[in-house]
């Protein structure tokens, strides 16, 4: 099922020994290799490591009470895990990036995103259009299809525009009026 990502933005994580909110979800840590939230970065006043996250893979359920996990022990801190420290270190924030065609025409910037509930995989952008770009488009939604490069200060999308051939011939053919025979035929006379 898609989830909007700002959706999972201060969700409570339930544990499932206690069966007590133990913190909530804050800022999501996006993997801009393959856009695979691989963790959540959480609050809460019983965590013992600031900052502590929660890894996707140890989510046990997503309900719509929270996110469910087994127990206390499944927060991390950064340094525990080599690519969430790689990730967290990177600070990559897919929200407000500019997003790109092709043809280096500005787009807009990425307003949220929607991701797959069972392997938390985004799979559509929602772009904001400019000001004067919205009075007459509404938000554009990209596929993660459409998405041919990311980089530090943009999303590069493939453009919709045909490209025109140019024409290395032009063909020229005389009008033939199909009223008009050029061979004219005998009239039929009455004959009773």
């Amino acid at each position: 099922m898609l989830l909007l990502g700002s959706r999972l933005i201060g969700t409570p994580i339930m544990g499932l020994q206690t069966g007590t909110k133990l913190a909530q979800t804050a800022t999501p840590l996006i993997d801009p290799a393959n856009l695979k939230i691989m963790a959540y970065v959480v609050e809460g006043p019983l965590l013992v490591e600031r900052p502590s996250l929660i890894r996707v893979a140890d989510v046990r359920e997503l309900s719509d009470i929270g996110m469910i996990i087994d127990s206390n022990d499944e927060f991390i801190g950064v340094d525990d895990v080599i690519k969430i420290h790689e990730l967290y270190e990177l600070g990559f924030k897919l929200v407000g990036m500019n997003v790109i065609d092709e043809t280096n025409r500005k787009l807009g910037k990425v307003d949220d995103y929607s991701l797959d509930s069972s392997s938390f995989v985004i799979q559509q952008l929602s772009v904001q259009r400019s000001l004067i770009k919205s009075l007459t488009d509404t938000a554009l939604l990209i596929h993660r299809s459409q998405i041919v490069e990311i980089n530090d200060t943009y999303i590069v999308v493939q453009t919709t525009a045909q490209k025109l051939q140019s024409v290395n011939q032009v063909e020229r053919r005389p009008f033939v009026n199909p009223f008009r025979a050029t061979s004219t035929q005998p009239e039929l006379t009455d004959a009773y």
